[in-house]
């Protein structure tokens, strides 16, 4: 799938930010960062690869210093940075679960960043 079909597909305008993400997998956490962000998911990148299809907590450090805590899905991969076990390392993610106080604060950095 081309990047061009994927952005079709998408509901909301996704804006390119570079922010730290945590991620919580079953022997500790993996680092990463976000690529590009929208209101419904993310790209992120991480230092090792993530099972795709499966939620994983996750916290991303915005640059108000406030960290956002969700639960992401992981739906799709750069298909140049899968293993041979089907783990990425590029990677889209949904959101499945966020704190509606965590999602507002999300909505207000990214608010800001569009009037900014």
């Amino acid at each position: 799938m081309t990047a061009t079909v994927r952005k079709e597909r998408r509901k909301k305008a996704r804006q390119v930010v570079r922010w730290p993400i945590t991620v919580e997998v079953e022997h500790g956490t993996v680092d990463g960062e976000t690529r590009n962000i929208s209101f419904d998911g993310i790209y992120i990148r991480c230092d090792e690869p993530l099972k795709v299809d499966q939620d994983f907590r996750m916290a991303i450090l915005t640059p108000e210093r406030q960290a956002i805590a969700l639960t992401g899905k992981i739906v799709w991969a750069d298909l140049y940075a899968l293993d041979r076990d089907e783990n990425a390392f590029g990677m889209g993610v949904c959101f499945v679960e966020i704190a509606e106080k965590d999602r507002q604060a999300f909505e207000d950095v990214l608010t800001s960043r569009v009037c900014h």
